[in-house]
């Protein structure tokens, strides 16, 4: 299941049908990271420039631009850790635009799903970035640490975008109790699929379109868990 969820959800996402979505969500998360990207600089500027000068006086001109350099690459790093946490907030108010492309386009047959309401719609999108924020501090803590520091990234971020993305998609067509109890059943499905989600996450620029792809993977995914929980119903 997870690969050919995989595989539809690849294929889609330069498609014509998504190009709106794209268009906002990328426009959008662009927006907000090069905002971050000088209020990151504008506090590194206001705090910790005039404390380095203060404790080493006289710096010649040269390590100056030294470390404007070594600033600049501490600020990349940083915004680099920021991505995954902004591409949730944004994607969190257009996922329900993305479910109904997948499932206009590939399941026209069925009923299309309940988009979450405006409200709960935003909730959900703090929560996620609240969650994601959480998971990649101690990500990035564990990298500290060697041995698992590369394989915390995945796992942190697998099980969180894995359970986040699956419970959206389910939660269009069941409650939300009933959703978070199918993502239980099927663990360890959805965990795979999170490092699937993981692994794009990691690929720099393709990265912005995480939440697209995650949430397009899991509507195929729930798609085909459905089916098949149909399937053992009927047998039975």
């Amino acid at each position: 299941m997870i690969p050919s969820a995989a595989r539809a959800a690849a294929s889609q996402l330069f498609s014509p049908e998504f190009r709106s979505v794209f268009v906002k969500t990328l426009g959008l998360t662009l927006l907000a990271l090069a905002a971050l990207w000088f209020a990151i600089e504008g506090l590194f500027e206001w705090l910790a420039w005039p404390w380095i000068d203060a404790w080493l006086p006289g710096l010649p001109s040269w390590a100056g631009w030294l470390g404007v350099i070594v600033a600049g690459i501490g600020l990349a790093l940083g915004l680099a850790l920021l991505i995954a946490p902004v591409t949730a907030i944004i994607a969190g108010l257009f996922l329900d635009d993305v479910a109904e492309v997948v499932e206009r386009s590939d399941y026209p047959d069925e009923p299309p799903g309940r988009a979450t309401p405006a409200l709960r719609s935003m909730v959900l999108a703090f929560r996620f970035f609240g969650v994601v924020i959480l998971g990649n501090i101690v990500a990035l803590l564990l990298l500290l640490v060697p041995g698992i520091n590369i394989a915390a990234f995945f796992v942190v971020n697998g099980y969180l975008l894995g359970r986040e993305f699956f419970e959206f998609a389910a939660m269009r067509f069941r409650p939300e109790a009933e959703a978070r109890a199918l993502r239980k059943k099927h663990a360890v499905t959805v965990f795979l699929a999170g490092l699937v989600v993981a692994a794009f996450l990691a690929v720099p620029l393709l990265n912005l379109l995480t939440p697209l792809f995650a949430a397009a993977m899991m509507v195929h995914l729930h798609k085909a868990i459905s089916a098949r929980e149909a399937a053992r119903s009927s047998k039975s």
